[in-house]
């Protein structure tokens, strides 16, 4: 019977870490379009509004959807997913900047 609790435990937790990243991403959302239809910021204020919330949205979904953290059983998946992030970043930045360079060779 306790094992039954305990797994029942086990699945509203999870529910509830959903329930907060939805609400949180709700907000995170809500917040820049708020900031650009008010218009009430600086262009380069909302940028960096719109870029920030973009980047804590990224760690709360990372952490409440994927599960993503430091502890001995996500480390794995943290670690593997960062890497995978790393080489993306990599090959879509050095392709643009090869594309960029052999522009700037080509003869007009």
């Amino acid at each position: 019977m306790s094992h039954s609790h305990s797994h029942d435990n086990a699945s509203h937790i999870s529910v509830k870490g959903y329930l907060v990243g939805f609400v949180l991403s709700v907000i995170l959302t809500v917040i820049p379009f708020w900031m650009v239809m008010g218009g009430a910021f600086t262009k380069q204020a909302t940028l960096i509004g719109i870029f920030a919330l973009a980047v804590v949205q990224i760690v709360v979904q990372l952490k409440y959807f994927l599960h993503l953290d430091f502890s001995k059983e996500g480390k794995l998946n943290t670690f593997s997913f960062l890497f995978t992030g790393m080489v993306i970043v990599l090959l879509v930045g050095l392709s643009i900047w090869i594309i960029y360079s052999a522009d700037a060779l080509m003869m007009r």
